[in-house]
C-alpha cells in the first residue's frame, strides 16, 4: 500500500481525513448516516452504500428501503445496519448525512421522496446518486429555486446522468468534463462529482478538483453506490465538505488501485472496494 501514494502529500491535502481518533471516542461523535433507495429488485444498492458508510467510519447507519413488502431485505453479514422503510426513515431527526437515490426507482412515490428530502432544510446534508439524479433532472426551474441555500448537496453523476441533468448529449459531456461538472454544480447549487477514469469535482463557486486516483477495477456493479456511502460517512464524521468530497473520491480511486495491485484488475466487486477503503482509512490515521 505504501508505494501507491505519498503519505505526507495526502496528509497535506486531506488533514481531517488523517486525524487520529480520540482515545475516549464513542459512536455518537462519528455521526449517523441514513441511506434511502432500494426499490424491489434493487436492494443491493442500499446495502452497498450502507456498508460503505459504516466501514468508512461513521458511528451508525440506517437503511431505508423504498418498498413496503415484508420481510425486508436482511443483511446477514452486516447486522449492525438498522433497516426500515424509506417513509419511516425520513421521519428520523438524528441523521447527520443522507444518501438518496441508490436503486430508488423512478415511480411517482420515488419522486416525492426525492422532493421531500431535497426541499426540506431538515435534510441539510445529502449525497444524491442514481435515480435521485434522474428524478432531479426532470425538475423545472420553479422547483430548483426552492432548493434550500444552506443545505449541502453532493451530486455524483456518471456521464449519462450528467447529460440528463444538463439536458444535453452524452457526447457534449464527454467533450469537456470540467465545464460539464461546473455547469451542473451551478445549475443545482451543489458539489458535483462527475465520475470517469479521472473524476472531476466541481463546486458552484468555481472550484475545480481533478482526482488523480483510480483504476478500471472500479468499473463494476455497485461501485457508485459505494462512493456515495463513503462521502456521506465522511460528512457525518464532520470532515469539512471539500475534504469529504475530494477525499472520498480519492479513497474510492485508491481502493481500486489497491485491488489491481493484488491481482484483481478484472472481476473485483463493489464489496471488495469497501474493505480496501477501510484499510486505507486505518493506514492514514494510525501512521499519523
Amino acid at each position: 500500500m505504501q508505494n501507491l501514494f505519498n503519505l505526507k502529500e495526502i496528509r497535506q491535502r486531506f488533514p481531517a481525513l488523517c486525524e487520529k481518533r480520540p482515545i475516549h471516542a464513542h459512536k455518537g461523535i462519528f455521526g449517523t448516516v441514513g441511506v434511502i433507495g432500494g426499490a424491489v429488485g434493487m436492494s443491493g444498492a442500499v446495502a452497498l452504500a450502507s456498508v460503505a458508510a459504516l466501514k468508512t467510519g461513521c458511528g451508525k447507519v440506517f437503511a431505508g428501503f423504498h418498498q413496503n413488502t415484508l420481510p425486508f431485505p436482511y443483511l446477514p453479514e452486516q447486522p449492525e445496519i438498522m433497516l426500515n422503510t424509506a417513509d419511516e426513515l425520513i421521519r428520523r431527526k438524528d441523521i447527520a448525512a443522507w444518501v438518496v437515490g441508490c436503486g430508488l426507482g423512478q415511480s411517482l412515490h420515488a419522486n416525492r421522496v426525492v422532493a421531500k428530502t431535497l426541499l426540506s432544510p431538515k435534510f441539510s446534508t445529502i449525497v444524491l446518486d442514481a435515480d435521485g439524479l434522474n428524478l432531479l433532472a426532470l425538475w423545472d426551474k420553479e422547483n430548483l429555486f426552492r432548493l434550500p441555500e444552506k443545505n449541502i448537496r453532493i451530486l455524483t453523476p456518471h456521464p449519462l446522468e450528467a447529460a440528463r441533468l444538463l439536458h444535453c448529449s452524452v457526447e457534449k459531456v464527454l467533450q469537456n468534463h470540467t465545464q460539464s461538472a461546473l455547469a451542473i454544480a451551478q445549475r443545482y447549487q451543489a458539489w458535483v462529482v462527475l465520475k470517469s477514469a479521472k473524476s472531476t469535482i466541481a463546486y458552484y463557486d468555481g472550484t475545480i478538483i481533478i482526482n488523480d486516483s483510480g483504476h478500471s477495477s472500479l468499473a463494476t456493479a455497485g461501485s457508485g453506490d459505494v462512493l456515495s456511502g463513503i462521502i456521506a460517512s465522511l460528512l457525518a464524521q464532520k470532515i469539512p465538505v471539500e475534504q469529504a468530497v475530494a477525499g472520498g473520491v480519492w479513497l474510492h480511486g485508491t481502493a481500486g488501485e489497491m485491488l489491481a495491485a493484488q491481482g484483481l484488475s478484472i472481476g473485483a466487486t463493489a464489496g471488495e472496494i469497501i474493505n480496501q477503503v477501510r484499510l486505507l482509512r486505518h493506514q492514514l490515521t494510525v501512521s499519523n
